[in-house]
């Protein structure tokens, strides 16, 4: 016997809902929200991935019961004020990989997204997600809150590619396995050609003229006769709902929807009640993939055209600043000199950081990166430091010397930094990996090594080095990498890593002063004892039911300068 799904006392629906459309309309309050709640409860016990877009931020209560103090349904909920991993406007195709490649149910709260973060977020989750599915044609289901703002009737500026993506997804996601429920306040304001793919309309209470209107259109579209339904709209108690599903049920019903058995974070608050509070997910279980959404969204960022011309517009101007403020430069002597500001330690360090980044994307930012380099090349020569005071910290064992190579004409480099001839490790992130291993003779991993050379390992330029330092046989491994003899001679001198305490400060200084850094020293100050998640948060002053703490233990993670699972502690390589 087929499976049904209880949406309501007067509607069973059949377990194929998953891959239909379905489209709730009504006035504020009315209950759209709570309609569309129930039918995602149903999809979620028949088995069915639930995936909902939810600009507005009460989507969360999925997580709760009724109650809204025991457990709900087990869905992550990604961004927002109750996010267990936080959003960023360039993670959205990296958010659909993991939607379909996992399969996962998730709530994408875009509520703390302004709106053109909101829009890059959702094109790209769109586009990834329709192409995604063309290999993986499994069904789920896909929930659009406030459908207007994403499929809107009236195009503005560059929304033509947004309502594009969505459109694809409303009229061609049937294809390859994919449902979607539209919901809207302004029936008359989503856009027509995606409405009218509806199969099952559900329009709660509905006041205004022009609402009213939009839905009349859409069951004249279908073939109905209107009557007089639509005029009884408006005396529709709270909860009840027209059903019309003209091909897909056969039916023009009037229904009383369901009772939700999750909390219904859309009721407007009242008065002395305290807020829901969402317990996080087993931060194990969501380790992995906040490291990787971490690594992808640092990679777009430091890739981004756009973001890097703003920072090296910022630079430029800083530097105009510095030249203004300078003394008057000396008179005219019989050989000309450049005048050039004189730049901070931390300033030069940071735009010498931005023409490496823009080296490295391989994007037109790089003309701009040139300029700024050539116009600060004299300032950025070696100047003299004052001599370490005495509360230095302890220094390093001196640096690595056995392997020297012959000197060589100067070479041309490439995109990348590097210098063109393959032999050459150059002054990027290479000879950072090279360093890394040489580090870590006993090896790391793809990840760690990714971490501790600053150059993500599921990026494209990872994999040249990679292959670039197989190739020339300075590599070796695969589950664990090493660096070989030939490797450490091309390499040539380096830093070793210090020991015991020492370590922990070299570290500490490394992690600068971030969130990690917090929760590295709060370990090492009750070491050998260990700290839970909750206390280890308290001390670093962070959340730990957080998107951010997680990210910061997982970076610790790879660096192992942390062990444990339920209990932390700090790696005894750092207290030895």
């Amino acid at each position: 016997m087929a499976k049904t799904l209880d949406f309501s006392p007067d509607l069973k629906l059949p377990d194929d809902a998953v891959t239909q459309t379905f489209a709730f309309l009504a006035r504020k309050g009315a209950g759209k929200t709570y309609g569309a709640g129930k039918l995602v409860e149903e999809l979620h016990a028949n088995g069915d991935q639930v995936v909902v877009i939810d600009p507005v931020g009460v989507w969360y209560g999925l997580r709760l019961a009724a109650d809204g103090k025991k457990l709900g349904i087990p869905i992550a909920v990604f961004g927002g004020l109750h996010g267990d991993i936080p959003l960023e406007p360039t993670g959205g195709a990296l958010v659909a990989k993991t939607v379909v490649d996992r399969g996962a149910s998730v709530v994408l709260d875009l509520s703390q997204f302004r709106k053109n973060d909101r829009k890059r977020f959702v094109v790209d989750f769109a586009e990834e997600l329709f192409h995604r599915k063309k290999a993986n044609r499994s069904p789920m289901h896909l929930v659009v809150e406030e459908a207007q703002v994403f499929v809107p009737q009236r195009v503005m500026g560059d929304e033509a590619r947004m309502l594009g993506a969505f459109e694809d997804l409303v009229k061609l996601g049937r294809n390859f396995g994919i449902g979607v429920t539209l919901i809207s306040q302004r029936p008359q304001s989503v856009n027509k050609d995606a409405l009218n793919q509806t199969e099952c309309l559900v329009v709660l209470q509905t006041n205004g003229a022009q609402e009213r209107k939009a839905i009349e259109a859409w069951i004249v579209e279908q073939g109905l006769d209107v009557g007089e339904l639509v005029d009884t709209l408006p005396r529709l108690e709270r909860g009840e709902a027209w059903v019309w599903s003209p091909s897909w049920l056969g039916v023009t019903k009037r229904i009383r929807i369901g009772k939700k058995w999750t909390f219904d974070a859309s009721a407007t608050p009242e008065r002395g009640v305290k807020a829901a509070t969402v317990e996080p997910l087993d931060p194990v279980a969501l380790d992995e993939l906040a490291q990787a959404m971490a690594a992808t969204i640092e990679r777009a960022k430091a890739e981004d055209p756009k973001a890097l011309r703003q920072e090296l517009a910022k630079a430029q101007a800083e530097i105009v600043t510095l030249k203004k403020a300078a003394p008057p430069p000396p008179p005219p002597a019989k050989v000309k000199r450049l005048e050039v500001p004189i730049l901070k330690d931390g300033q030069l360090a940071r735009i010498e950081k931005l023409v490496e980044r823009a080296r490295e994307a391989g994007s037109e930012a790089l003309t701009a990166a040139k300029v700024l380099a050539d116009a600060i090349s004299p300032a950025m020569a070696p100047a003299p430091r004052p001599a370490p005071s005495t509360s230095a910290p302890p220094s390093y064992p001196p640096k690595r010397t056995e392997y020297t190579r012959a000197a060589a004409p100067p070479r041309r480099a490439d995109s990348n930094g590097d210098a063109s001839d393959d032999a050459s490790v150059g002054n990027s992130g290479l000879r950072r990996m090279l360093t890394a291993l040489a580090q870590r003779p006993q090896g790391l991993t793809n990840r760690q090594l990714g971490i501790r050379a600053g150059v993500s390992s599921r990026s494209g330029t990872f994999s040249t080095y990679l292959s670039r330092a197989r190739s020339q046989g300075w590599i070796d491994g695969r589950g664990t990498l090493k660096i070989t003899d030939a490797g450490l001679a091309a390499l040539g001198p380096y830093d070793p890593l210090p020991e015991g305490s020492a370590l922990a400060e070299y570290w500490l200084r490394e992690l600068g002063e971030s969130g990690a850094s917090r929760m590295l020293r709060a370990l090492l100050a009750v070491y050998p004892a260990a700290l839970d998640a909750s206390t280890l948060g308290e001390q670093a002053n962070i959340s730990h039911r957080s998107g951010t703490f997680s990210t910061y233990l997982s970076r610790l993670r790879g660096l192992e300068l942390v062990e444990g699972r339920g209990e932390l502690r700090a790696s005894e390589e750092l207290v030895g």
